[in-house]
Order: structure tokens, then C-alpha cells, then sequence
């Protein structure tokens, strides 16, 4: 099992994580936001976190039980609403619109760029992948497969967070992908339907949520059927899958067994993607699972 941190994020860095926070720098702004799993101190004093701190969340009253309850930012007078951030690796550059959401996110999880890496290097292997993006968030991982040259459909049940990823893609001056509003689960059945295959599929579903016409989804209910459709999607051949997985106590080897038992007998890396500190300090954030089927790229 691997521990993966970003390795070429310039804009993005976690200065110390502690006492059930994080501490961030996005750009030229840094951020103060809970994390139930920074459960050490931290390395840096009150002080200097108060300090350094651009913005920072609160959880509303009586709300902080749950992580993804909604809350408030407290700003200093130089910090933006918006503001745009670069990943740049190798061959693929994007740029990010980031903003202060009520639900403490800023509109990317920079945890994620590993992946990011993975589906652009396979989909630079594949000539005109066909890549799905489901729960696709604000689409960095769109962008990466769409910078490598794939045609990509962008699938989310949420239609500011298309509308969001629509414009990151034109501020990384890319264009072509398809954006979609609907319930993962049902598009992948009427692909199913239509007898629509893909190259590369990406999953990052969260533990729970509702689709656009309020359709309910529970990770532990759906995983399995969901991955056992995606499984008939995916071509046998020069195909990839990615699974992202952020719900709590789901484990890294939970995440392999059912990826290697819905497959078979598939290459598959898994691990934990998270940050370090600059203290050193190693922050799991979520558990994935990638399978590649005779492509170029090793695992």
C-alpha cells in the first residue's frame, strides 16, 4: 500500500496541521479550516497561526459533530472572494478557481494531484481516450485527462460545481469537454443500456449525497452496484480506472479487495493520498484504488 503526498504543487502547501485543523497556503492566501483527522498538536504556535491565517472557518453552532456541516469565514481586508491557483507537472498545466465555500472547501483538494498525474500520463498513452468523470467535482481531474487529449464526459449531480468546472476549463484555455447534470448511478445504467464503452473511467463518489432530482446515495449501499456497472463500461483493453474514496472507515485495503474482486485479476496500485507538512507531518485524507488494463503506463 502506498502513502502519496503531491510532489509538484508550488501553489498549494500545508505550513502545519494540528488539534483538529489545518493550516494552508493557496496561492498567495492562506487558509485556517477544521480537520477531524489532524488529531496531534500542532507545530507552530496559537500566535502564529493567527498570524498567518487569511481566512478562516468556523462551524455554526452546534454543527461541529459533522465535518461537512456548513459555517463561516472570518477575512482579512486582503483576502479575495475568488482567486486562481497553477498545478503544472510535465506536460499538464491547469489553473483552479478557488473560492470560500460554507462548507470550509475551496473548490480543489490538492491531495488529489498524484491522481491527476496518473490519468494524464495513462490517457497521453491511450490516442483519443474515452474518459467519464463521475461525482467530478470542479473537474481538475476533467482537466487532466482533457490536457492529455482525451474526450472527456464531465458528470455531477450539482449544477454550480459544472458550472465551476466549466470555467476552470476556460481559464486553463482548454475547451471540448462535456458537461453533464445527473445521478451517477443512473447514467452509468443507461450507458449500460445503450452499449457505451469507455478507456478510463473516474470515481470519487462521496459516503453520501443526492442526485439532481433528489435521488439518495449511500456509499455503502451503491459502491458495489455502482463499480459492478462501471465494470461492464470499462473496455477490456488500454483501460484505466481511478476510485477516490474519502469516506470514513473505509480502509486502503477495503478499497483494493473490491476493486480486485468486482475486476479480477487486474494490475492494481492502492494506498492513501494526503499532504505533509512542513514539519513533516503526514496527513491521510482519503483511500484510493487505480487499475490499469494494457496500457503503457506502469504502475
Amino acid at each position: 500500500m502506498d502513502f502519496l503526498v503531491p510532489q509538484h504543487f508550488g501553489d498549494y502547501e500545508l505550513i502545519d496541521c494540528g488539534n483538529f485543523e489545518k493550516l494552508e497556503r493557496f496561492g498567495a492566501y492562506v487558509t485556517r479550516r477544521p480537520e477531524p483527522k489532524a488529531v496531534w498538536e500542532p507545530s507552530l504556535s496559537e500566535q502564529e497561526w493567527a498570524r498567518r491565517a487569511d481566512a478562516v472557518f468556523s462551524h455554526s453552532k452546534g454543527s461541529q459533530s459533522h465535518p461537512d456541516e456548513r459555517g463561516t469565514w472570518t477575512v482579512k481586508k486582503n483576502m479575495p472572494h475568488r482567486w486562481l491557483v497553477t498545478y503544472a507537472h510535465g506536460g499538464l498545466q491547469i489553473k483552479l478557481r478557488l473560492a470560500l465555500t460554507s462548507f470550509k472547501h475551496t473548490g480543489i483538494f490538492p491531495e488529489q494531484a498524484p491522481n491527476w498525474d496518473f490519468i494524464y500520463d495513462t490517457c497521453v498513452a491511450i490516442p483519443r481516450a474515452k474518459v467519464l468523470n463521475l461525482f467530478a467535482y470542479t473537474g481538475a481531474a476533467s482537466l487532466a485527462a482533457n490536457a492529455a487529449g482525451a474526450d472527456v464526459t464531465h458528470l455531477d449531480s450539482i449544477k454550480q460545481t459544472v458550472t465551476w468546472a466549466n470555467d476552470n476549463m476556460h481559464q486553463s484555455g482548454q475547451d471540448g469537454i462535456r458537461w453533464l447534470v445527473d445521478d451517477a448511478l443512473k447514467f452509468v445504467h443507461r450507458q449500460l443500456r445503450r452499449g457505451t464503452t469507455y478507456n478510463g473511467i473516474i470515481l470519487d463518489p462521496p459516503a453520501y449525497g443526492r442526485g439532481p432530482d433528489g435521488e439518495r446515495w449511500l456509499l455503502n449501499e451503491g459502491i458495489l452496484d455502482l463499480l459492478q456497472s462501471v465494470q461492464k463500461l470499462l473496455l477490456p483493453t488500454q483501460s484505466f480506472m481511478v476510485l477516490n474514496l474519502y469516506a470514513l472507515g473505509i480502509s486502503a485495503v477495503a478499497a483494493d479487495t473490491l476493486v480486485r474482486t468486482v475486476f479480477g485479476k487486474v494490475d492494481v496500485q492502492s494506498g492513501e493520498l494526503g499532504l505533509q507538512d512542513n514539519f513533516g507531518k503526514r496527513l491521510p485524507l482519503s483511500v484510493f484504488a487505480r487499475l490499469t488494463r494494457s496500457t503503457n503506463h506502469p504502475i
